[in-house]
C-alpha cells in the first residue's frame, strides 16, 4: 500500500489547507478587483463625466483634464503604500486589507453624488480631485497588502500562479466597468441620459460592492508567515527598517518603470486612443478594449504558472526585448487602422509581450524582502513608480498630442521599458533566491 492509503488523515488535513489557501486566495482577489473596479469606472466613463467637470469646447482638452487629474490621484499612492504598509507589517495584512477597500468605498461615494461644473463652479472639479485623491490613497495600500497575502498564502510551488491573479483581479475591475458601460449604454439608458446622469450610477455600485468586499475581507485568515514572524521579532513595517533593504528598493523601481508605463497606455489610455487617435465610435471603441482585455485576463495565469516553472527572470526579459522592439510599430500601426478587428489585434499583440511583467510583478516583490518588512518593501517603491512612470502615461500621451506630436510618446514608452530591461537583464532570479521564509 502506498503511504497516501497509510495516512489518510494527512490526506484530509492537505485538502483542507488546500481549500483554504484557495479560500483565501478568491475573497483576496474579489477585494482587489471591487477595489480596481471602482478605481477604473473614472477612466470608463470619464467620455461621459468630462463634460460635466470640465467644460470645454475642444474633446481632447476635456480629456487632457480627466488624463491630468487622473495622473494627480497616483500621487497620493505613495502615501497610501506606506501608510497601509505599516498597518499590515505591523497589525496584520487582513486589516490593511480591509481598511484600503472602506476607503475606497468613500471615494466611490463622493463621486457619486458631487454636483456638476454648471451647479457649483470650480467646487465640482475640486470635489472630484479629492474623491480621486482618497481612491489614490487606497490603492496605494491595496497593491502592497494584496501581493504580500496572495504570495504567503500561496505554497510555494504555486506561488507564481496563484499570484498572477492579484492581475487577473485587477484587470477584471477594468472589465467590469466596462460591462457596466455596455449595460448602460445598450440596456438601460440613451447616450443623452448617460451624459446628464446615468454615468453616476457606477460609482454606487461600487461603493456597495466596496462595503460587501470589506465585510468578507474581516473573515480573511492570518497569513501564516505574518503569524511566524511576530513570534520570532517585533513587527516592523518601519521606513528606517526598509531602509535596510536598500538593493532591493531599487530593484523594484527598475522593475516597475517600464512595466508600470506599458500597462497604462495598453488598459487606462487605450479607451481614449482608439476613440481620438485612430477614430472608432464609442461603441466600436467599448468593444475593442473589453475584447483585449478578456485576452490580457487568460494570458496572466498561464504566464503565472510558466514562471513556477521556468523562473520569473524569462518573464520579464520577454517583456523588455519584445516591449523595446515592438511598441513604436504596434502605436504607430494602431493609429493608422481604421478597422475594429485591426485594433484589436494590435492590442492583443501587445498584450503578449506586456503580460510577461503584469503576471509576475507582484510575487517578485514579494520574493524580495522578508516578512517583517514586505507589505512595505512591496507597495511603497512600487506606488512611488506608478506615480512617475504609470498614472502619468495617459496625460503625457495626451500633452503630446495635443503639441501635434502623437509619436513622440510612441518613442518615450519603448524608452522606459529599455530602461528596466537593463534591471531585468542584471537581476536574479527571485524563484530560485527567494526571501520568502526569512521572517527577521
Amino acid at each position: 500500500m502506498t503511504d497516501q492509503a497509510l495516512n489518510p488523515a494527512a490526506d484530509v488535513f492537505e485538502l483542507a489547507d488546500v481549500r483554504r489557501r484557495i479560500r483565501a486566495i478568491l475573497i483576496g482577489s474579489a477585494g482587489n478587483l471591487v477595489e480596481w473596479y471602482d478605481f477604473y469606472a473614472y477612466t470608463a466613463f470619464a467620455l461621459y463625466f468630462a463634460p460635466a467637470f470640465f467644460p470645454q469646447s475642444d474633446p481632447v482638452v476635456q480629456q487632457l483634464n480627466a488624463a491630468v487629474l487622473f495622473a494627480a490621484t497616483f500621487l497620493m499612492r505613495p502615501l497610501g503604500g506606506w501608510l497601509f504598509g505599516f498597518i499590515a507589517d505591523h497589525h496584520g495584512r487582513r486589516l490593511s486589507l480591509t481598511l484600503s477597500v472602506v476607503c475606497m468605498c468613500f471615494g466611490s461615494l463622493i463621486i457619486a453624488v458631487t454636483p456638476t461644473y454648471a451647479a457649483i463652479g470650480i467646487a465640482a472639479p475640486a470635489i472630484l480631485a479629492l474623491a480621486r485623491v482618497i481612491e489614490g490613497l487606497s490603492l496605494g495600500g491595496e497593491y502592497g497588502a494584496s501581493a504580500t497575502y496572495l504570495s504567503e498564502v500561496a505554497d510555494a510551488s504555486h506561488r507564481g500562479f496563484y499570484s498572477s491573479f492579484q492581475y487577473v483581479t485587477l484587470i477584471g475591475g477594468q472589465l467590469t466597468a466596462i460591462i457596466v458601460l455596455l449595460l448602460l449604454q445598450k440596456v438601460f439608458l440613451t447616450p443623452e441620459e448617460l451624459k446628464q446622469w446615468g454615468w453616476r450610477i457606477p460609482f454606487v455600485i461600487g461603493a456597495l460592492l466596496a462595503i460587501f468586499a470589506a465585510v468578507m475581507r474581516r473573515k480573511l485568515p492570518e497569513t501564516d508567515a505574518f503569524e511566524a514572524a511576530k513570534k520570532i521579532a517585533r513587527p516592523s513595517g518601519s521606513i528606517r527598517g526598509l531602509l535596510g533593504y536598500p538593493r532591493e528598493l531599487l530593484l523594484v523601481v527598475g522593475l516597475t518603470a517600464g512595466g508600470t508605463a506599458a500597462f497604462y497606455t495598453f488598459t487606462t489610455y487605450m479607451q481614449t486612443f482608439v476613440k481620438l487617435s485612430v477614430g472608432l465610435s464609442e461603441d466600436q471603441t467599448t468593444l475593442v478594449i473589453f475584447g483585449s482585455l478578456i485576452f490580457a485576463t487568460l494570458l496572466q495565469p498561464i504566464y503565472g504558472a510558466l514562471s513556477d516553472r521556468i523562473g520569473r527572470k524569462p518573464l520579464f526579459v520577454f517583456f523588455g526585448v519584445a516591449g523595446t522592439l515592438s511598441t513604436i510599430p504596434i502605436l504607430t500601426t494602431l493609429k493608422e487602422t481604421k478597422s475594429p478587428v485591426m485594433a484589436f489585434l494590435l492590442i492583443c499583440a501587445a498584450w503578449i509581450f506586456v503580460a510577461g511583467y503584469t503576471s509576475i510583478n507582484a510575487i517578485v516583490k514579494a520574493e524580495l524582502f522578508p516578512t517583517r518588512v514586505r507589505a512595505l518593501g512591496v507597495g511603497l517603491p512600487y506606488a512611488i513608480t506608478v506615480s512617475v512612470f504609470g498614472g502619468t502615461a495617459p496625460a503625457i500621451a495626451l500633452s503630446f498630442k495635443s503639441l501635434g506630436h502623437e509619436d513622440w510618446f510612441y518613442y518615450y514608452l519603448s524608452g522606459v521599458i529599455f530602461l528596466s530591461l537593463l534591471i531585468y537583464t542584471t537581476m536574479r532570479d527571485t524563484k530560485h533566491a527567494s526571501a520568502m521564509h526569512r521572517h527577521e
